[in-house]
């Protein structure tokens, strides 16, 4: 990801994970997009909190994955570092993009001046 992404990365303060339910954290023991984002060669900061549980996005189909992220995430109070900032967002798999997009208006919201994405794989899906 450091490699592919350097021109993501260039210029940029931070990494910023996106972040589970703490639910979902103790079922799992770990956050992957947490154990990715300490490879990128930024610092990483876990800016974003997640306010609600939400069901899994690789169970739902495009058209509800919006709605399902809508608002679950927030800054935690030490977010006076995004100020101004580049960030990145790292995630493990980006689908539509809507837990970035939701996660993005979060940090922009929080004083990230940028928000660029980061993610270890992108599905793509074929037109019919």
């Amino acid at each position: 990801m450091k490699t592919r992404g350097a021109d993501i990365l260039a210029g940029a303060a931070i990494a910023v994970p996106v972040p589970l339910h703490p639910s979902r954290r103790r079922e799992r023991g770990f956050n992957q997009a947490e154990d990715l984002a300490r490879h990128v060669g930024l610092p990483v900061v876990r800016a974003l909190r997640r306010l609600r549980r939400t069901a899994s996005q690789a169970e739902l189909p495009a058209a509800q994955r919006h709605g399902n992220v809508k608002d679950a995430f927030a800054v935690r109070s030490q977010g006076g570092r995004l100020l101004g900032q580049v960030v990145v967002l790292v995630d493990d798999v980006s689908t539509t993009g809507a837990t970035l997009d939701a996660c993005a208006r979060a940090l922009k919201d929080g004083g990230a001046r940028e928000v660029r994405a980061l993610t270890a794989a992108r599905v793509l899906t074929q037109r019919r």
